[in-house]
């Protein structure tokens, strides 16, 4: 199973990264828990620059941009070989 965790405070492109990442893993039909993080403490100890962030299993796949769909289900099939 996969962990997808969504760093940002819940602006309105945080919450775009995650409707995306939310549509890819549905059409993918993947076994995910998606994760919420909010509290900058541990936003900042994925040493991002800037918000959204996106982490797929412990590892930082983007900050500060709204990936396209085929970039998160690149990132995810990734995750699934390595995993």
């Amino acid at each position: 199973m996969l962990t997808i965790k969504i760093l940002g405070s819940g602006c309105a492109n945080c919450k775009r990264v995650e409707q995306i990442a939310r549509k890819v893993v549905g059409e993918m039909a993947l076994e995910a828990e998606i994760v919420k993080i909010t509290d900058y403490t541990d936003i900042m100890a994925y040493n991002i620059l800037s918000t959204p962030g996106l982490v797929v299993n412990e590892k930082v796949v983007s900050s500060g941009r709204i990936p396209t769909p085929a970039e998160i289900a690149t990132w995810l099939a990734d995750a699934l070989e390595t995993a």
